[in-house]
């Protein structure tokens, strides 16, 4: 194993999956207060019609200010988010991804529609898994870290936009270089440019692809995107330079009929270094930028 990279991305998730275990047992706190020995009791509750005013029931506490629900890379939800993200991954479910859009089907305030939802998604549910020992706390963080790497997959692709952003801004005050920098992403052709840098004799299109892992088929895939944002943006007369950041990408640089390239030989997940490392980058790509003016 001497010679395996660490598997940084599982050694996180698993962070905040312990993290989030104290937000779990505060609901497992509230159903003893409804006389539920354990989980597992009110997940084949029979009665449909109490186990949904004991959700609603939760959905309307407090939590205690000192418990949070954390995402993929360890920020905390809202409380009313975090109930409710909770009690969809505790259900095997995707709250925000494919639950969400139901609720309007539903009539009552907000957490009246959770409720009915969830309540729907907690029958399903049990009929799917009836045994006791799927409603312990192991096999539910196994369920959290999965949801957990999805959010955590679209936060660090946001997060880098931040960073990129944040670093032309600086590297363009400091040269006085006279460029806008649009705010959101825009879109062209069905692909999505994360950074629009804009001036009087051109614009820029910066996609930002990121992959934590090496190798498999996604590595060819990975690829192929990049070469897709690339074509794309040059055949609508527009410049691109892509930012890939990717640790052992062995893709052939000379092959993405790009000019200008920032290719950051890191995993994604070592954000402190990356943003350094991005900076030195754009700092040597200035005469590119200075020429859109």
């Amino acid at each position: 194993m001497s010679n395996i990279p660490d598997n940084i991305r599982l050694k996180e998730l698993a962070v905040v999956a312990t993290l989030n275990k104290p937000f779990f047992d505060n609901f497992i706190d509230f159903l003893h207060t409804k006389d539920y020995t354990n989980l597992y009791e009110f997940v084949v509750e029979s009665d449909p019609l109490k186990a949904r005013k004991v959700i609603k029931e939760y959905l309307d506490s407090n939590v205690p200010n000192q418990l949070k629900l954390y995402d993929g890379i360890a920020r905390a939800y809202p409380d009313d988010k975090a109930k409710w993200l909770l009690l969809g991954w505790i259900f095997r479910d995707a709250p925000e991804q494919r639950l969400k859009g139901f609720l309007k089907e539903f009539n009552g305030t907000q957490n009246e529609r959770k409720a009915e939802l969830i309540n729907q998604v907690r029958q399903y549910a049990a009929s799917v898994f009836p045994d006791r020992d799927r409603w312990d706390w192991l096999p539910i963080s196994e369920v959290m870290m999965d949801r957990l790497e999805g959010s955590r997959r679209a936060i660090k692709g946001n997060l880098f936009e931040e960073i990129i952003r944040r670093s032309l801004s600086d590297i363009f005050t400091k040269n006085n270089i006279q460029l806008f920098i649009d705010k959101t992403q825009i879109k062209l052709g069905g692909e999505t440019y994360d950074i629009k840098v804009s001036g009087k004799k051109g614009t820029i299109l910066i996609p930002v692809k990121t992959r934590e892992t090496m190798g498999g088929g996604h590595a060819h895939l990975f690829t192929r995107d990049i070469h897709k944002a690339i074509s794309l943006a040059n055949e609508s007369g527009y410049k691109c330079i892509p930012v890939i950041i990717a640790e052992s990408w062995t893709a052939d640089l000379a092959t993405l009929n790009c000019q200008e390239l920032v290719h950051i030989n890191k995993n994604p997940n070592q954000v402190v270094d990356v943003e350094i490392l991005l900076v030195k980058q754009f700092e040597l790509l200035k005469e590119v930028f200075l020429s859109l003016e």
